[in-house]
C-alpha cells in the first residue's frame, strides 16, 4: 500500500516519498521546492502562503501515489 500524504507533513518529507510528486507541486504554483522554507513548512502552511487549497493539493498528491 502506498504511503499517504497529509497536510501536517513537511514538504521535503513529502518529496522524499516519490520524486514524481514534485511536478504536482510545480503545477499548483509552488515553484520554490528547493527554498529553505520547504525544509520546515508543512503542506498546509505552504499552501496558505501560496494561496492554494491545501485539501485539494493533498488529494491530488495522494491520487498520484494511489495510482502508482
Amino acid at each position: 500500500m502506498a504511503q499517504k500524504v497529509s497536510k501536517d507533513m513537511n514538504i521535503m518529507d513529502i518529496l522524499q516519498i516519490d520524486e514524481g510528486l514534485a511536478p504536482i507541486f510545480m503545477e499548483a504554483g509552488m515553484g520554490c521546492l528547493g527554498c529553505a522554507a520547504a525544509h520546515f513548512e508543512n503542506l498546509e502552511q505552504a499552501c496558505a502562503v501560496h494561496g492554494i487549497d491545501a485539501d485539494a493539493l493533498e488529494a491530488k498528491l495522494n491520487a498520484y501515489l494511489e495510482a502508482k
